[in-house]
């Protein structure tokens, strides 16, 4: 048997038919439908003068509003709204008073939030795109406290040397002895040339633990957990990508500091090319490590307080370890796994990668990057749970 249904409309009428057959006192009907005598007397009476056909809730709108915009503004409005579509209300208002004074009329004319409300109702102005925020996992604490614990990477903002081509300074440095690792010259910031640079650093200097930068390419993405392709190589080879804040370049400083020293000795003015802008870099590098006192470092050199990582870069990347009772997937290229018959999307980023998903809960799972929580994975609704608490957008090619 299914559920009875009740509507307002229906119980008036019922009301109505009760109140008329006068099965209990007008009192206690009133209380029997959960209603006040005021409100009982109001719909018998429309009852009884328009009938029961009429019992529907009027517009709460008032007849006339003394202050409404006139018909006659609001028509040359939207008139001059159509005529130019990109100007907002205060540049039209100005227009249109102007007008007035040359044709000697005196309009008194709205407020410029009343204009765009205006313009709003009329779908003369687009909704605003929403831009997405993707999560962060907070500040970065790990305290720089030996050579190798800590490097940091940026891109020192770009510039064109005197040949109008741009320069996109790619620099690496050791946190704890401030020892400038690399200072190259690329063509834009693409995991594409930044790679061979790192991979250089790692075969000369072997692995840091922890590679710390800003969010932007190519070091993070919008992807889940903020991965990137380089960063996912990172994670195979043991290093762990931590990054700062977004708007908060003061959790570099020591990297940002050195950026200043950098753009006034190298970059004011460009060199004529990207050789000899490179000669620049290579010279500044060698005198800011071996010459160059540091306050910091009580005035000794950063080539004195580095030592090179005990860590060696490998010949081959091993393959990521899972324990035995993880449910073990490949990511395919275009960034998702099978679930029992049933697709969850991933991540583009992890084409190809191996992921690991341990219960936690009924139908809970965690997802794993070998070493790194990405997210929960939720069985129920075939989604995956950002670790920094936000659904994983579909980054998958399809």
């Amino acid at each position: 048997m299914p559920w009875r249904q009740v509507d307002p409309m229906s119980e008036r009428h019922r009301f109505i038919t009760d109140a008329r057959r006068r099965i209990a006192s007008f009192a206690e009907l009133c209380t029997h439908y959960g209603i006040s005598r005021k409100t009982g007397y109001k719909w018998l009476g429309r009852a009884e003068a328009q009938g029961s056909a009429h019992l529907a809730e009027h517009s709460r709108r008032p007849h006339t509003c003394p202050h409404a915009t006139p018909e006659r503004l609001v028509t040359r409005l939207l008139e001059a709204r159509r005529r130019h579509p990109r100007w907002g209300p205060r540049k039209l208002l100005k227009v249109l008073r102007r007008r007035d004074r040359r044709e000697g009329r005196c309009e008194s004319w709205p407020a410029r939030s009343t204009v765009a409300d205006l313009f709003r109702r009329h779908g003369l102005i687009p909704p605003r795109r929403r831009r997405r925020f993707p999560g962060h996992p907070g500040r970065p604490l790990t305290p720089m406290t030996a050579p190798n614990v800590i490097w940091t990477a940026d891109f020192k903002g770009q510039f064109r040397t005197t040949n109008g081509i741009y320069c996109y300074p790619l620099t690496v440095q050791d946190g704890f002895s401030r020892y400038l690792l690399a200072c190259r010259g690329l063509s834009g910031t693409t995991g594409a040339e930044s790679r061979p640079i790192f991979e250089r650093l790692f075969r000369e200097y072997g692995l840091p633990e922890i590679l710390r930068t800003d969010n932007g390419v190519p070091f993070a993405t919008d992807a889940l957990h903020r991965l990137s392709q380089l960063s996912v190589w990172w994670i195979r080879l043991g290093i762990y990508p931590e990054l700062i804040e977004p708007a908060h370049p003061e959790q570099n400083g020591r990297h940002e500091r050195m950026h200043r020293t950098l753009k006034a000795e190298t970059a004011r003015p460009p060199g004529p090319n990207a050789r000899q802008q490179q000669r620049r870099f290579d010279a500044f590098r060698e005198e800011y490590n071996e010459e160059r006192p540091h306050e910091a470092l009580q005035d000794e050199t950063p080539a004195s307080f580095y030592r090179p990582s005990p860590r060696p870069y490998p010949a081959k990347l091993a393959p990521l370890e899972y324990p035995a009772h993880y449910e073990v997937r490949r990511v395919s290229t275009n960034g998702g796994v099978r679930w029992h018959k049933q697709w969850v999307n991933i991540s583009h980023v992890l084409g190809e990668q191996y992921v690991g998903f341990v219960e936690v809960d009924d139908g809970e799972w965690d997802l794993y990057f070998g070493p790194i929580k990405l997210g929960r994975f939720h069985e129920r609704l075939l989604k995956v749970e950002d670790a920094f608490g936000r659904l994983a957008r579909h980054h998958a090619r399809v």
